[in-house]
């Protein structure tokens, strides 16, 4: 392998965003990612305006939302093996060029009349295709900030940050296309994004890490998911995805209720607003306490917030209850990237974070598909308490089993060099 270049670092004691956007080549990457990732606000919304509207339910809506989401949320993680195995373009250009034709397919299907059951056949690809840019770009910046590592969280502030920009545009540019078009334009618009970023940011090969390679013959790779912190991480973080999913659907379903369904796209805007808003301050804060401390109580503020939403009046009170929800998101998913990143070794942290963002997508599907199925029972208000379920579940897990974090190393322990597995004496366990 080539000597690495050395790090042209020009504020060698920065740790603000100033010093993180000055790192080198830092955009070449940003730049298509961003793009690439706009769309991943922009599919479960999508799928639930085309479905509706060609359909009229919002049950089978949210279920083939949610098969999208669980396919993404069960070929993400590999994927991100994939990829940290033989390198981010090798993975990512063939994933974006299926994705694209895969919503092809689901916007005729859904069009042409075709029976429910193909809906799903067209979904589970688009989902099992979504690329995992957030993961690959946090994956990055571990790369690019290995002589700088006091970085690292306001890299993946800014990531969560980057996160929510796009659930403050892709909502509003999926309901507004579908608005002013046709409920296909919003899904259109999502695959295209997908297809033109994603092939950039392959591009960019300079920036992304170099992959581990094959393992040797008799060698077992290393998973992350074999941490048990990442473990824990992972159920907190379906908590977190039931949000996600309840949101899209009931906010929808409240202001079509309210007789101002293209405003749904600027309800579920703002709430993404309240989190990106938090995650710039979250990040700006040198923050003394420990990261495990910092996951329970932000868990803990976004559960507190969830728990009104089903009683608010009208489309204001829940545009204003939604911000003060969204205020806990970032800070969350901060937090949690934070912390995996210690849990595992360099040659499978794409992977860990895939298993975060699929924890994510899988929680979206379960959400969208409990919510979908009380509104059209019960109404708008009871989706939200599924919401509140599901974050309330993933609290009592990070409070029980919040040790598992930071537990303590055994004598010898299986750690990963370059993605193979051997054993060696334990370090002491980090305190935080």
């Amino acid at each position: 392998m080539a000597a690495r270049r050395p790090v042209d670092d020009t504020t060698p004691h920065g740790t603000g965003y100033g010093a993180l956007l000055r790192t080198p080549r830092a955009w070449t990457f940003l730049l298509p990612a961003l793009v690439a990732r706009l769309p991943y606000a922009m599919l479960s919304l999508g799928v639930v305006l085309l479905v509706h509207d060609t359909t009229g339910s919002y049950g089978l809506a949210g279920a083939v939302a949610a098969a999208a989401a669980v396919s993404q949320a069960l070929v993400g993680p590999q994927t991100g093996r994939l990829a940290d195995r033989h390198g981010q373009a090798a993975v990512l250009v063939p994933t974006v060029v299926v994705h694209a034709c895969a919503v092809a397919a689901l916007i005729a299907l859904a069009h042409s009349g075709a029976p429910d059951w193909t809906l799903f056949l067209a979904a589970a690809p688009a989902g099992a295709a979504v690329p995992q840019v957030g993961a690959m770009v946090r994956a990055r910046w571990v790369h690019r900030l290995e002589e700088r590592p006091a970085l690292l969280n306001t890299a993946f502030a800014f990531e969560s940050v980057t996160d929510e920009f796009t659930f403050v545009i892709g909502p509003m540019l999926a309901t507004g296309t579908a608005t002013l078009v046709n409920p296909s334009a919003g899904l259109a618009a999502e695959a295209a994004l997908t297809l033109l970023g994603g092939l950039a940011f392959a591009a960019r090969r300079d920036t992304a890490p170099a992959p581990t390679g094959p393992a040797a013959p008799g060698v077992r790779r290393a998973s992350a998911l074999a941490s048990p912190g990442v473990r824990l991480l992972a159920v907190a973080f379906l908590g977190l995805g039931t949000v996600f999913g309840t949101l899209q659907v009931s906010i929808t379903a409240f202001a079509e209720d309210a007789g101002s369904g293209g405003l749904s796209g600027l309800v579920y805007g703002l709430f993404a607003t309240g989190s990106m808003v938090a995650g710039v301050l979250y990040g700006l804060v040198p923050w003394r306490s420990s990261a495990r401390r910092r996951m329970v109580v932000c868990y803990a503020l976004l559960v507190l917030g969830c728990s009104t939403l089903w009683a608010m009046p009208n489309l204001a009170a829940l545009t204003v209850a939604g911000l003060f929800c969204g205020l806990a998101i970032a800070p969350t998913l901060i937090t949690g990237f934070t912390l995996v990143e210690t849990l595992v070794a360099a040659g499978a942290k794409t992977e860990a974070f895939t298993w975060l963002t699929g924890s994510i997508g899988l929680g979206l599907a379960l959400g969208s598909t409990a919510a979908g199925q009380l509104i059209d029972r019960s109404g708008a208000s009871l989706g939200f308490t599924v919401a509140l379920a599901g974050s309330g579940l993933g609290l009592v897990a990070l409070v029980t089993m919040r040790r598992l974090l930071l537990a303590p190393a055994p004598a010898h322990r299986t750690v990963a060099r370059g993605g193979a597995v051997r054993e060696e004496a334990a370090p002491a366990a980090r305190r935080g």
